[in-house]
């Protein structure tokens, strides 16, 4: 895992210095830098596969006609370095960077058509005089880039960018709108004009000045017809194979466990695949109803593993708040991003990897909101009297700290505007519907409220899919969505601010392809999340763990927005603080303080959503 940033065309080495330096955390264990003939590449190395001097980047080919940056790792490297060596390649490291200019040396621009893996990937040819762009099928691994004159500038993060001194903080008010909706600024857009992330599965390829996008990644398009029994056989294999892979590492790996069935099935295989005990990874809150550290303990006992636990306290976490628009240089508004720095900071003590559970709430359909989808199907066909009684009565449940508290969960439920299926699930998830944001917006921002579509990125996404299979496509979204643009940032920019790398074995190509291949009955079904998977670790885990309601990984953020965190809201929120931009209604952001402080209304979301551009505000724009 590294930070990688760079330029084709312009600059100077101070540049790609300045660069470097803000990726730096990425990777502590070495650096590098080239700039030749108008092309600087910048490297930031965490030292994971080959810790040995010859993993150097960037990388030159034999030739020393390619050059090569890239952060992440390929999981199928060995087997695809057999396959160089059967057509004649010679190497001269262990590491899976040098298999990759093999490939490109082999094949060109399909170098990446069966690798398995994570990465963000920057490759010149200087015989072409090409630049190629690359990012993973997931999205796993950030790339921004952008244009500047006749210079085209990358980096991993968007603070990347901005060091190198060719990036008008310009605020893109339409992005801004769709963060307020989604609690982050969906792909490619970016919270900048002009400035752009490279979409998942997807090659950027720039020649003499012209831009073209190549996908060499798309999800099938057919469904198998298999039997549930051949299903749990297939997912079985695959899986066992992907966590196997990942376990590949020349550095101290261990597991993320909290005691889910998505962590404790990752922790299952580790311990099946690896000849030495695995270590497992847990943080404790003092908040009952956060706290999932008892069931963790419990995998860990069940499967002997080596659990390290840390119990964190309010103080532990409230520190961090102040100071996370340094780790994400672009507003993402996941408070979970709190406990996942204080989780990587622990484990980082002990390893330098850790496998986690991201992507199975996607794969097998496993948020509740797949459960509140069959209920507005009833609602909605409700008499309008009758609808406008359970809003109200929604409306009238005392508000609650709790983690997904029924009244907090009505509450959203119930504050639903969009029609569209797709659209609804969005809405659900993010913060501000459209009435939240009419009523929110600014007189800067007003106008971009009003107009556009800021579901468009949804409707291609489902264009990607069969046409009549709509729950894979609603699942698709989910992948392409929530989980790429919010859950993989907060987990990538936290863990890496502590130079540990992460891995998901749900999201291993093999694994996602097939995932998507299966009817989504066998993902959802009677009411039940995540059918298949459960029934693939019934013989596996204890029932009570299986069969656990899900929880995620949250704070007390609405307690600590009425206790200690209340003065920095307060603070961020103000009316000298928010007429910096003039972007928000002040009486209408006083409004939700005021609710949420004297518990008329648990405001916490859309709260934080608005302090995490604040906290951005005041560190990037200023």
């Amino acid at each position: 895992m590294c930070g990688i940033a760079g330029f084709v065309g312009t600059g100077e080495r101070e540049s790609l210095e300045r660069m470097l330096a803000t990726v730096r955390h990425r990777g502590p264990d070495d650096q590098g830098i080239i700039l030749e003939r108008g092309v600087g590449l910048a490297h930031a190395r965490l030292s994971v596969i080959d810790t040995s001097a010859a993993g150097h980047q960037p990388m030159f080919s034999p030739d020393k006609n390619v050059v090569l940056v890239f952060n992440g790792e390929i999981y199928n490297w060995r087997a695809l370095r057999k396959e160089c060596e059967g057509r004649g390649w010679s190497f001269t490291s262990s590491s899976d960077t040098e298999v990759l200019l093999a490939l490109y040396a082999l094949h060109g621009e399909d170098f990446l058509r069966d690798a398995v893996g994570m990465f963000a990937i920057a490759l010149y040819d200087f015989t072409e005089q090409k630049l190629i762009l690359a990012r993973d099928i997931a999205g796993e691994k950030p790339l921004y880039w952008t244009q500047s004159g006749n210079t085209l500038l990358f980096a991993s993060e968007l603070g990347g960018l901005l060091a190198s001194g060719r990036v008008p903080k310009e605020l893109d008010l339409a992005a801004v709108n769709q963060y307020l909706l989604f609690d982050y600024v969906p792909t490619p857009q970016c919270i900048f004009k002009n400035v752009h992330k490279l979409e998942p599965g997807t090659m950027l390829i720039v020649r003499e000045g012209a831009l073209r996008k190549k996908q060499f990644w798309s999800p099938p398009k057919t469904t198998h017809k298999l039997t549930e029994k051949e299903a749990l056989v297939t997912l079985d294999r695959l899986f066992a194979e992907s966590v196997s892979r990942q376990l590949v590492a020349d550095v101290p790996l261990g597991v993320f466990l909290s005691g889910g069935i998505d962590s404790s099935a990752v922790a299952v295989y580790a311990t099946r695949a690896s000849a030495q005990t695995i270590d497992t990874f847990s943080i404790g809150f003092e908040e009952a109803s956060f706290d999932e550290s008892r069931y963790a303990r419990e995998v860990a006992r069940h499967l002997g593993t080596r659990h390290h636990e840390e119990i964190v306290s309010s103080k532990d976490a409230l520190d961090l708040v102040p100071n996370l628009a340094e780790t994400l240089s672009e507003p993402v508004a996941d408070a979970s991003v709190i406990p996942t720095l204080i989780l990587s900071r622990f484990a980082r003590q002990s390893v330098t990897v850790a496998l986690d559970g991201d992507g199975a709430d996607e794969l097998f359909a496993g948020y509740s909101t797949f459960h509140a989808e069959k209920l507005f199907s009833f609602y909605q066909h409700l008499p309008d009297p009758l609808a406008a009684l359970v809003a109200r009565a929604a409306a009238l449940f005392p508000a609650s700290g709790a983690n997904f508290s029924l009244s907090y969960n009505l509450k959203k439920f119930t504050s639903a505007t969009e029609n569209d299926t797709f659209y609804r699930h969005q809405e659900w998830l993010g913060s501000f519907g459209r009435n939240a944001r009419s009523a929110l917006a600014g007189p800067a921002l007003r106008e971009y409220t009003r107009n556009g579509n800021l579901f468009s990125h949804i409707d291609a996404y489902k264009g990607e899919m069969p046409e009549n299979d709509a729950g894979n496509q609603l699942l698709y979204t989910y992948l392409r969505t929530y989980l790429m643009d919010e859950v993989l940032v907060k987990v990538d920019r936290a863990s890496m601010h502590y130079a540990l790398e992460t891995r998901a074995p749900f999201l291993d190509r093999p694994l996602l392809d097939f995932m998507f291949s299966l009817p989504y009955d066998l993902k959802y079904r009677n009411g039940q999340t995540k059918y298949l998977l459960k029934h693939l670790m019934r013989d596996k885990l204890p029932p009570h763990i299986i069969n656990r309601k899900k929880k995620g990984f949250g704070i007390p953020l609405a307690a600590w927005l009425a206790g200690p965190l209340r003065p920095l809201s307060e603070e961020l929120l103000s009316p000298s603080a928010l007429a910096a931009h003039g972007l928000f209604n002040e009486n209408e952001v006083a409004r939700l303080l005021r609710e949420h402080q004297s518990g008329a209304r648990d405001n916490r979301k859309e709260l934080w959503n608005l302090m995490v551009f604040q906290l951005w505000y005041r560190r990037w724009m200023r």
